[in-house]
């Protein structure tokens, strides 16, 4: 087969966005225009597929999920983390400040472009959106609690953050990070630890088995509410990226030694070169989520040409 090199492309960029709390690589995967045929492949897993396998049809099961392209975009996700969580992690402790801002752009250049998908805006999908936008600005505000790197326990925050994964606007790498499995996690692929990565691996599986369903469910029958509430999901999380942050208080400290502070949300004190660096890669966050959108709207109309 022809190899579907701008899928591995999308797929790269959404495991970059997973790797950052505060941004989900479901918001990747819509506005690239891959978001529901990820959900129709993902659904047929438990599904369609699923009962090609019991038959013995492993070639029937392959088409039913559209194994090329999960294939494809399972490869680009692995690839962005196994390469970058290094990197990010590095400029996650050394540039928060500038890595927020850049993701600030993306996220916020995004919300009009899962909205312009609700088709219509009245008062019902504005009160779905503030429900989305309160529960994100909730969850995000939440404190980190003390991690855990346990098997059983990494198999619990897998299913729940690969959960969020799915959804635009809800990250699961800061949902990790609420759970306190963040830090293992990142630590785990770093030194190739295959016995938690399993365990997270496994977790991730399940959650994406039970919970595509549903939402490909929500998004067939209920789709203008579900995209109020997810655009709302990606105006609420917006707080979580705010790039300017005060250390409030420490919360617990690493196995290396790093401390986990509760953080705060803070003006910036200085209008000189920080404050315009981080306006030019916030420029730079929304200029890249909108090549993706025009290429997924550029793919998707030559597609159906």
């Amino acid at each position: 087969m022809k190899w579907p090199w701008s899928v591995t492309a999308k797929g790269f960029a959404m495991g970059m966005a997973d790797l950052v709390p505060g941004v989900s690589g479901g918001t990747v995967a819509f506005i690239a225009g891959i978001y529901d045929p990820l959900l129709n492949s993902l659904a047929a897993l438990s599904g369609h597929g699923l009962r090609a396998v019991l038959k013995g049809d492993l070639r029937g099961a392959w088409v039913a999920v559209n194994g090329p392209f999960l294939l494809a975009l399972a490869l680009g996700i692995g690839a962005a983390i196994v390469s970058l969580a290094s990197p990010l992690h590095w400029l996650l402790e050394h540039e928060p400040t500038l890595l927020r801002a850049f993701f600030v752009g993306l996220v916020a250049t995004s919300v009009p472009l899962v909205g312009k998908h609700v088709g219509g805006w009245g008062l019902d999908a504005w009160v779905w959106a503030a429900v989305g936008c309160a529960v994100a600005g909730f969850i995000t505000s939440l404190p980190p609690l003390v991690q855990s790197a346990h098997p059983a326990f990494l198999v619990a925050a897998g299913m729940l953050a690969i959960c969020a994964m799915l959804l635009p606007g809800i990250s699961g790498s800061f949902l990790l990070l609420i759970l306190g499995a963040y830090a293992p996690v990142l630590l785990a692929v770093k030194t190739l630890d295959l016995t938690k990565i399993t365990a997270f691996g496994a977790g991730a599986v399940l959650g994406l088995l039970a919970f595509s369903r549903v939402l490909k469910w929500l998004l067939e029958a209920k789709r203008r509410p579900t995209l109020a509430i997810l655009t709302g999901f990606l105006v609420g999380s917006l707080q979580a990226l705010w790039p300017w942050k005060v250390q409030v208080r420490p919360l617990y400290t690493h196995s290396d030694g790093r401390e986990e502070w509760l953080l705060e949300n803070v003006a910036p004190e200085t209008l000189g070169v920080e404050l315009a660096s981080v306006v030019g890669l916030a420029v730079l966050g929304g200029a890249v989520v909108w090549g993706l959108h025009r290429w997924g709207d550029a793919r998707g109309m030559k597609a159906s040409a």
